[in-house]
């Protein structure tokens, strides 16, 4: 425990001063945002797209179906294909939660992949769409050393990008590696699952149905239901529901749309039916929840790519 108290110090420390404002701290890396929220939050419905959580003070539970995954100063969250769960967190101004969100750059996992498939790593375990993790000495040592480039801009130009890769090789590696190694190859009825749900994703604004999906993936409708639940724990019109109700919270918060605006920009077609929706997944009305987040954190212009489509 000693060892721990005397490497996670100064840790904290650190991501605190790279973490001045409450919510998403930008980095001179893309892919790379640090976390500060200064009170603690109820279980919310979020939907995060496949990245890594590090949370270096204060912590987070995830409820999966009938999972709970914590992700801690102890552990961290791997997400290998979006899915929608619930979170809450504790914090406080005192200790605030300080964590750090990787977004995954899949150019780089892919030739991680095959570089450790060549070396002889091997890929015979289950693959899971979201694990935590136990987090080891080597990983937070790989933390420390990005931390301390992100505090330098020309450390984290040149150095930046290889200790990302590192961090990446550690959690490929890790003790639950091969359970995501299996997810980010996609082999088998769940690489198939997987490319159904970038399917929606990049198209869930126009009309999808579960026949349309179901050929997509090459399975029956009874053999794609049964799959598409064991991995998302919802059915595929549920998820592709959760997926256009969460990026309409997004672009009322970020972009500043109407409900009605975000409602049309998202597929709907009934405004009445998208704010009934929408309360019931958030617990409350499209402006009064865009109106929560805004004033609740501070969240930066939308990117090019979001880390997560959800709060954090």
């Amino acid at each position: 425990m000693h060892n721990t108290l005397m490497l996670t110090d100064p840790l904290i420390s650190l991501l605190a001063n790279l973490a001045p404002i409450e919510g998403y701290n930008l980095t001179s890396l893309k892919d790379v945002r640090l976390l500060r929220s200064n009170r603690p939050l109820s279980r919310t419905p979020v939907l995060y797209d496949p990245g890594i959580v590090f949370v270096l003070q204060g912590s987070k539970r995830g409820y999966f179906g009938d999972q709970l995954y914590r992700y801690d100063s102890n552990h961290y969250l791997a997400v290998s294909v979006p899915v929608p769960f619930t979170m809450e967190t504790d914090a406080s101004f005192d200790e605030p939660l300080l964590a750090i969100y990787m977004h995954l750059d899949l150019p780089v996992v892919a030739e991680l992949l095959l570089t450790m498939t060549q070396k002889g790593a091997k890929v015979s375990d289950q693959p899971t769409g979201m694990q935590s993790t136990p987090l080891n000495d080597a990983l937070r040592q790989s933390l420390g050393r990005l931390l301390h480039a992100l505090a330098d801009p020309l450390q984290a130009a040149i150095l930046g990008p290889g200790l990302v890769r590192e961090i990446y090789f550690h959690v490929l590696s890790g003790e639950q590696g091969g359970q995501l190694r299996a997810a980010l190859t996609q082999q088998g009825a769940f690489g198939k699952i997987a490319g159904v749900l970038r399917h929606i994703h990049e198209r869930f604004r126009v009309p999808l149905d579960v026949a349309e999906l179901a050929s997509l993936a090459g399975m029956s409708q009874a053999s794609f239901h049964s799959h598409f639940r064991a991995i998302t724990q919802t059915s595929p019109m549920q998820y592709v529901k959760s997926i256009r109700l969460h990026q309409a919270r997004l672009l009322m918060v970020r972009q500043q749309m109407s409900a009605m605006a975000a409602a049309v920009a998202v597929g709907y077609e009934s405004a009445s039916q998208f704010s009934r929706e929408f309360k019931r997944l958030f617990g409350l009305p499209p402006t009064e929840e865009a109106s929560r987040l805004r004033s609740a954190y501070a969240l930066p212009p939308e990117p090019a790519n979001a880390l997560f489509v959800s709060s954090h």
